[in-house]
C-alpha cells in the first residue's frame, strides 16, 4: 500500500508540475502577444500625431519601444508605397524584379505572367507571359486566373515564381493601394530603383532630421508624399515584434486600413492578420 500510494502521489505531483509549466508558457505567450498587439496600436497612435518630432513615418524604418518590460520593435509601411499587382504596368513590375536580382529576360517574362494572371483575355503578353496552355505544359492543374489578385500570396501560383523569389518580392508588393504608381515618399529602395530613382540614397536620407523640428534636413534625400502625408495613404502594413525579458518573442503582422468607416466604432479595419511566437 505504501509503494502504491507513493507512486500515486508521485504521478499527481508530476502532472501538477507539467500543468504548472504549461500554464507558465501559455501566460508568457499571451504576454508577448499582448505586447506585440500594443506595438501595433501604439504605432497607429504615433503615426497620427501632428508634431513631426514625435510622428512615426510609414516608410519602412524601424522604431523601438518598451512596453511593460517587453522590448517592442515596430516597422510601418504605407501600402501606397508598394507596387500594386493589379494596377502596375509591365515596365514597373519588371523593374522591381530586376532590382531584386532577376536577370532582364526573366524579369520581363515574369512581369508578363503577372499581367496574364490578372487580365481577362487568353492572349500572352508580347514580351512573354503565361496563359492556360503554358500552365498545362508545365504540368499545372490550373491555368491563369484571368481576374484580379485578391492577395499577394497568389503570386506563388503564377508560373515562374518560386518560394525564394516570392519571399524577395512580397515585402514590396500589394493589392491594396489601387494606384498604378507607388508613392516614393514611402517606397522601399527596390521600388524606388524600379521607378528610376536612387533608392539607397533616398532611404538613407529619411533618417536624417533636424533635431529642433523633427523634419528631414534639406538635401537629406527624403521625398514629400504625393498623397499629402502619412494619413492620406490610409492603408498600412505593420510588423510588431515583442520580446520578453526571458527571451520569448511574438511577431504580429497585419495590414490595416485607418480611414474607412467600419460602423462599429473601431479605429481601423483589419485586412490581413497573422501572429507567430517562438517559445523560450
Amino acid at each position: 500500500m505504501i509503494v502504491l500510494l507513493t507512486a500515486l502521489v508521485g504521478a499527481f505531483a508530476m502532472t501538477a508540475r507539467v500543468e504548472h509549466m504549461q500554464g507558465q508558457v501559455l501566460a508568457r505567450g499571451m504576454g508577448a502577444q499582448g505586447a506585440a498587439r500594443a506595438g501595433l496600436e501604439y504605432a497607429l497612435h504615433r503615426m497620427a500625431q501632428s508634431d513631426p518630432r514625435v510622428q512615426w513615418q510609414p516608410d519602412g524604418r524601424l522604431y523601438e519601444w518598451e512596453y511593460q518590460g517587453a522590448q517592442v520593435q515596430v516597422r510601418l509601411v504605407a501600402e501606397g508605397g508598394k507596387v500594386d499587382l493589379n494596377q502596375s504596368d509591365a515596365t514597373l513590375l519588371s523593374g522591381l524584379l530586376r532590382a531584386l536580382g532577376s536577370d532582364p529576360a526573366e524579369a520581363t517574362r515574369l512581369a508578363g505572367a503577372i499581367i496574364d494572371w490578372r487580365d481577362a483575355d487568353s492572349l500572352s503578353q508580347p514580351s512573354g507571359g503565361a496563359e492556360d496552355s503554358d500552365y498545362a505544359a508545365a504540368g499545372r492543374a490550373y491555368g491563369a486566373k484571368d481576374a484580379a489578385f485578391e492577395s499577394i500570396a497568389e503570386l506563388e501560383q503564377v508560373l515562374g515564381f518560386t518560394p525564394a523569389l516570392y519571399a524577395k518580392i512580397a515585402p514590396h508588393v500589394t493589392v491594396h493601394s489601387r494606384s498604378p504608381r507607388p508613392d516614393p515618399a514611402f517606397a522601399t529602395a527596390p521600388v524606388l530603383d524600379a521607378m528610376g530613382m536612387d533608392g539607397e540614397r533616398i532611404v538613407a536620407g529619411r533618417g536624417v532630421v533636424d533635431t529642433a523640428t523633427g523634419l528631414p534636413l534639406v538635401g537629406g534625400g527624403a521625398l514629400p508624399s504625393l498623397g499629402g502625408g502619412p494619413a492620406a495613404s490610409g492603408t498600412y502594413s505593420i510588423d510588431s515584434r515583442a520580446q520578453l525579458a526571458d527571451g520569448r518573442q511574438s511577431l504580429l503582422r497585419a495590414v490595416v486600413q485607418t480611414n474607412a468607416p467600419t460602423g462599429l466604432g473601431a479605429a481601423y479595419t483589419t485586412l490581413h492578420w497573422e501572429e507567430g511566437a517562438s517559445p523560450r
